[in-house]
């Protein structure tokens, strides 16, 4: 499971997932891409159940890149627990996404390929995904 092998501080607020993606809103590393058109939190295990889908469809062939990474920790504390003492135990970790954000890329395999691999990943998120070009996200379409 993806999560920090080091953290400042063990627990964080919650905050809020404002704006559009200035950063890490290109295709970087390969062809095709799937990009985030809504914000949200994707938790590790929902990460690696897209990319595990992404690697059977593709049988292995081209390569997968994972552009976001789960750094925030969240807390829960147990039902039925009285008001008070503290805040809860971390119980997962998740990465915030904003629209606009690139979540995966794959370089080495046909488009046809690509975009079915990235069509079954997106129905592992929680966020609704589309399939971009390089020359689409560059070109300044979109």
């Amino acid at each position: 499971m993806l999560m920090p092998k080091k953290l400042k501080y063990r627990k964080q607020f919650k905050g809020r997932i404002k704006g559009k993606a200035t950063k890490g809103n290109s295709i970087e590393f390969g062809e095709y891409g799937l990009q985030a058109t809504q914000k949200g939190k994707i938790t590790s295990r929902q990460i690696e159940a897209a990319r595990i889908a992404i690697n059977r469809s593709l049988r292995r062939g081209g390569k997968v890149f994972i552009r976001v990474f789960p750094h925030k920790p969240i807390t829960q504390r147990p039902a039925e627990t009285r008001m008070g003492k503290g805040k809860g135990a971390v119980e997962f970790y998740v990465a915030p996404i904003k629209e606009g954000t690139i979540l995966y890329e794959v370089r080495g395999v046909s488009e046809e390929k690509a975009q079915e691999a990235l069509r079954l990943a997106s129905h592992k998120l929680p966020v609704k995904c589309k399939f971009v070009r390089k020359s689409q996200v560059e070109g300044g379409e979109e």
